[in-house]
């Protein structure tokens, strides 16, 4: 039974992707006799936890002491934007605890746990841990390897090119599906950013945004090591917030106008590119990416083993010349499933 309740807390979670942001994804239920007599979800960074909420929405209170709280993370024991949810669940005396996985956040990371069994609570640890570790798979691998959780992602003609030689104007070359396109753009919405170079700019003009789906527009991240990127460019309109990264040996920004939402970090391009970036994300609290182009971008990311994930989407066109679609060498890609749009593809060899 255990494991079909903390399956629930997964299901309830999944409602926050793309707006818990620093936050993990968070899901509780509380159980009476094998009822769930309360239930909720992490919603936004500065609202209620998970368990505050599953235990607010319990109507008979009196019944807790008796219940056992599902969770699909350890429950925080620190003072941040709220109260630590150990303190409620102690003040409860809800009688068991059965936690998914530990929190690798420094300041619980099983602190929660002995916080726990010290008032004398039963505590379970390790219910359906794969489950919540792919879950949760952005803000582990922020706080255990420091940089986002990656994504590529590319659209690719039959016979292997992801855009054609010549364009008659700037813009993108659509190779996918509508379809394929709003799916896209929903993975934006879930996402904290979305990476591009400069030579990807510089050819279509891209928005980088939610046009086609609701959701936050993500961070745009445009690197462009001598500031190239047309200052007319939708890039620069700063609607939603960009990050450019330029040349620290060649490039002093000045700005032409007053830009709330737009930024310019510099970086060594005489040393490695990527581990900065980065480096640059992860101070600046991005636990998710996006990399959608162009084909030389995409290979540095895959050859230097910094991508977790790669949704690929074969089109029917077939260009015959232009730029080559990226690739992976063998044994590097492994084949995880396939939606209607896209091939996804899973890294056997993470380095980053």
């Amino acid at each position: 039974m255990d494991e079909a309740f903390i399956n629930r807390c997964i299901e309830l979670a999944y409602n926050g992707l793309g707006t818990t942001y620093p936050n993990p994804l968070v899901g509780s239920v509380v159980v009476y006799e094998g009822r769930i007599i309360g239930e909720g979800w992490h919603q936004r960074s500065g609202e209620g936890h998970a368990e505050v909420r599953a235990i607010a929405s319990v109507k008979e209170k009196n019944l807790l002491p008796y219940s056992t709280l599902y969770v699909n993370l350890e429950p925080c024991c620190h003072y941040g934007k709220t109260p630590p949810c150990t303190e409620l669940i102690i003040k409860h005396r809800i009688g068991r605890v059965v936690i998914g996985t530990t929190d690798p956040f420094a300041a619980v990371a099983g602190k929660g746990i002995d916080q726990l069994r010290a008032a004398g609570i039963a505590v379970t640890v390790g219910v359906c841990e794969a489950e919540c570790l792919e879950l949760n798979k952005r803000f582990f691998t922020y706080h255990n390897r420091q940089r986002p959780y990656i994504f590529l992602k590319w659209a690719q003609s039959s016979d292997g090119f992801i855009a054609p030689a010549q364009k008659d104007e700037i813009a993108p070359h659509w190779i996918s599906c509508a379809e394929a396109r709003q799916y896209a753009h929903l993975m934006r919405s879930r996402e904290q950013a979305i990476l591009v170079g400069v030579n990807t700019v510089i050819a279509d003009n891209p928005s980088l945004d939610t046009r086609e789906w609701y959701g936050h527009n993500p961070l745009r991240v445009i690197i462009d090591p001598y500031l190239r990127s047309p200052k007319n460019f939708k890039v620069w309109n700063d609607l939603q917030p960009t990050l450019f990264l330029a040349d620290k040996q060649h490039c002093t920004f000045i700005a032409e106008k007053e830009l709330k939402n737009t930024e310019v970090a510099l970086i060594d391009f005489s040393a490695d590119v990527l581990p900065q970036l980065c480096k640059v994300l992860y101070q600046k609290q991005i636990q998710s990416l996006i990399v959608e182009g162009g084909s030389y971008t995409l290979q540095e990311f895959i050859k230097n083993g910094l991508w977790d994930e790669a949704y690929i989407a074969t089109g029917k066109t077939v260009l015959k010349e232009g730029v080559k679609a990226p690739y992976f060498s063998e044994g590097i890609a492994k084949e995880d499933t396939t939606t209607s749009y896209y091939h996804i593809y899973k890294n056997n060899k993470q380095r980053g």
